[in-house]
């Protein structure tokens, strides 16, 4: 084999294992692997696990809050502020800015990103042309899916419709929309279906992003999935307005999600800094409701969104930074909750992108990350330090190298 793992915990319910990695796949998980390898990793009991999934984030516009600062922290000045700074933004620019949290990514331990890019007429495809650019210079590295993403609209703007024909003639991989940011929300949402049947693509939605639920299109959205026969293919990011939908009338739409294959994804680090800006007292959290999700048998999922930018002015990238910032947001801290929310960085997302080859089993692919603590279920709370991150069996990044990976 080309590497064995020794002596890793992959279930806290099992004896340590051994792991052996082939051609760039998983070939054995069992307590003793009698061959030898070309390397042979100790892991001393230390957990390994497939690596994570960043379901929904934005590379192009990362680290750029010094150049435009949200001063109400509201979602109607975080949409303007960056409208205004895009068609500042240069190719150069934008690769640097995305290189510098892939690297983050893969230091971090994630194998796979689903990136929403966009473009509009004033400023033309400069962010989507940089992210398919990185989809294809880091694929040793990193996993990229790249969603076209409308964040000004599509109905609204002149030429856009076109321009979403063009992003998918490109090579994007997702149909992305924003229904609450368009003059007809029903009509958005046709379009980008016909758009990704017209492709064969799947589609993420940005999703009913309020403090209440006056204006949800979410119920539309599952019906559709369901008439259009596109269960297991649709995404939904943020949906904070269901939070705010009483539990008789919550349930039914949580079972409609269930039945039309629906993901979704919390945003936690950015939900909670623009949500209820204008609440007095009493303050909402203004989160998907994930435990009557994940308990309606909905595809739950963390992500990250926004790093350092307008819409979230702080963040790393770190997926695990998520995973603690959602164990008190979302109610998720109990014993019982602790143990469904590693899946919500791992096997769900994957599930979100349909990554087939995913998974630490014998055949899927060796997208794996070593971690510096002894039970599976101390991972979200240990926070531990990525001791290996492997991309199908070839190792990306060290611990020791965490500084200085180079792409």
């Amino acid at each position: 084999m080309d590497i064995i793992f020794r002596n890793v915990r992959v279930d806290d319910a099992q004896p340590l294992m051994d792991v052996g990695v082939q051609d760039g796949k998983i070939a054995a998980v069992t307590p003793t692997i009698a061959a030898h390898a070309k390397q042979e990793i100790q892991g001393n009991g230390n957990v390994l696990i497939p690596g994570f999934v960043e379901g929904h984030l934005h590379l192009e516009k990362a680290n750029v809050m010094h150049r435009r600062a949200n001063r109400s922290g509201t979602l109607s000045e975080a949409i303007a502020v960056t409208a205004e700074l895009k068609p500042t933004l240069t190719q150069e620019d934008i690769l640097e800015r995305s290189t510098q949290v892939l690297r983050t990514l893969v230091q971090a331990g994630s194998t796979h990103v689903r990136a929403h890019a966009e473009f509009d007429p004033s400023q033309g495809f400069t962010g989507l042309d940089v992210v398919l650019e990185l989809r294809n210079r880091f694929r040793n590295f990193i996993d990229i899916q790249v969603v076209a993403f409308p964040q000004e609209g599509i109905l609204k703007l002149p030429g856009m419709k076109e321009m979403m024909v063009e992003a998918m003639d490109k090579g994007a991989d997702v149909v992305g929309g924003i229904p609450y940011n368009d003059i007809s929300p029903i009509e958005h949402i046709d379009f980008v279906f016909d758009l990704a049947k017209r492709y064969g693509k799947d589609i993420d939605f940005h999703q009913d992003f309020a403090d209440d639920a006056e204006h949800m299109t979410i119920e539309y959205v599952a019906r559709k999935t369901l008439a259009e026969g596109y269960q297991g293919r649709v995404c939904v990011g943020h949906l904070t307005s269901l939070a705010a939908v009483a539990p008789e009338r919550q349930a039914p739409i949580i079972e409609l999600l269930r039945k039309a294959g629906i993901s979704v994804m919390c945003l936690p680090a950015t939900d909670l800094h623009l949500g209820a800006r204008g609440d007095s007292h009493n303050v909402r959290r203004t989160l998907t409701p994930v435990r009557a999700l994940r308990d309606g048998g909905v595809n739950i999922c963390l992500a990250t969104n926004n790093i350092r930018n307008a819409f979230t002015p702080y963040g790393t990238g770190d997926l695990l930074n998520i995973a603690q910032l959602a164990l008190p947001a979302c109610h998720l801290g109990g014993a019982d909750d602790q143990a469904t929310v590693l899946s919500m960085l791992t096997t769900n997302p994957a599930k979100a992108l349909r990554l087939n080859n995913y998974g630490l089993a014998v055949g899927k692919d060796a997208d794996l990350v070593l971690l510096d603590t002894r039970a599976v279920s101390d991972v979200i709370l240990d926070l531990p330090a990525r001791l290996m991150v492997l991309k199908r069996g070839r190792v990306v990044a060290t611990f020791e190298q965490r500084r200085s990976v180079v792409f």
